[in-house]
């Protein structure tokens, strides 16, 4: 069985997905190879399959006539299903939901899906997320859909002891795009320095995905609240280094702020959870399948400033509900997340489509 995955570029958690699943079903006997269209940060991962990165249809034409793929999964791109078949590519196409935003934003892209989806499209494959399972029942009834949860690395990311940095730290880790929310982050953190006053922000997002009207409003916002001197910028962090940054930010008494609208999965959230990272996020979603409220991490209401400062500010000052969550939150990632359930459910998936 060789099966191709394809994005528009390796970064994020979609690139993590792709590595991290490329590795587990190759453990399992089921060849794997990645097409991205362009360059980006995560080309510094290591891998131990083929990647290619062309935008051209020879190349992709090329690598379709060479490997003969029993089936491509295509993650948000929905032009390239027709793409690929217009290419000569007769498989299973399945085209993958990931990383589709706002619910709104979901619905415009799904809507504009369809057309591609009933021509070219064999079914969907989506994370146990509500609002996208919901999206696509209603919006693509005659579509197949297969619910595979995602899988995350509970070997390589765990805590890591260290020296702790002197003073809390409060980290957030996105784009600085509306949806990842930055600017609640910021909100969130100036009224927390006023009862920690020693607090740092740490932050690890890529300049190179950020418009430059996102980038200016950031820094303009920063600067206002005076946090501009409490502020330290990560860009372009090898994944497998990470651990390493949510292990300080634990040690430091500190914790990870997810502050995004809505969320696919939530990779930096479920990685720092193994890390026993105490998380601090909105109720965005996919983060629901490794957060529950007080038991493996914390929920505030998106926009409320005054509660998220409070279960902040509880996460850093109750000692023993802090070390419950961490353990707590590390063993249900260990539990639930591993890599051969991950590989048993898509190989169930592709055995439906007598692929064996």
């Amino acid at each position: 069985m060789k099966i191709l995955f394809t994005f528009y570029v390796p970064s994020g958690g979609v690139e993590t997905l792709n590595r991290l699943r490329c590795e587990s079903l190759q453990k399992n006997g089921i060849e794997c190879h990645v097409l991205y269209l362009m360059a980006g940060t995560g080309t510094h991962n290591s891998v131990s399959f083929p990647v290619f990165i062309t935008p051209h249809d020879e190349d992709i034409r090329s690598i379709l006539n060479t490997h003969h793929y029993d089936a491509i999964i295509v993650t948000s791109d929905y032009l390239l299903l027709e793409r690929l078949r217009r290419l000569g590519y007769g498989g299973i196409l399945i085209y993958e939901s990931q990383g589709l935003g706002t619910r709104s934003e979901a619905r415009n892209v799904i809507i504009e899906s369809v057309p591609y989806l009933q021509s070219y499209c064999n079914a969907v494959l989506i994370p146990p997320t509500d609002h996208l399972l919901e999206l696509f029942i209603e919006i693509c009834p005659w579509l197949q859909r297969y619910v595979i949860p995602n899988l995350v690395d509970v070997h390589e990311f765990q805590y890591i002891p260290a020296e702790a940095p002197v003073d809390p730290v409060i980290a957030w880790v996105g784009r600085l795009e509306p949806n990842k929310n930055w600017s609640e982050y910021l909100k969130v953190a100036y009224h927390i320095r006023q009862a920690k006053p020693n607090l740092h922000l740490w932050m690890f997002h890529d300049p190179g995905l950020a418009a430059e009207d996102q980038k200016a409003a950031f820094h303009e916002e920063l600067h206002a609240l005076g946090l501009n001197d409490r502020l330290n910028v990560f860009t372009n962090i090898p994944n497998q280094m990470m651990p390493v940054y949510y292990s300080s930010i634990a040690a430091s008494g500190g914790f990870l702020l997810s502050s995004s609208v809505t969320e696919g999965f939530g990779y930096a959230v479920a990685e720092a959870v193994c890390c026993s990272c105490p998380v601090l996020s909105t109720d965005s979603d996919g983060v629901r399948s490794f957060i529950t409220h007080n038991i493996t991490g914390k929920f505030y209401p998106i926009g409320n400033v005054e509660a998220a400062v409070n279960e902040g500010l509880e996460l850093m000052n109750n000692t023993a509900l802090r070390e419950a969550i961490r353990y707590q939150g590390r063993q249900h990632m260990v539990t639930h997340f591993g890599f051969d359930q991950y590989a048993h459910s898509f190989r169930e998936m592709m055995n439906s489509f007598s692929i064996f």
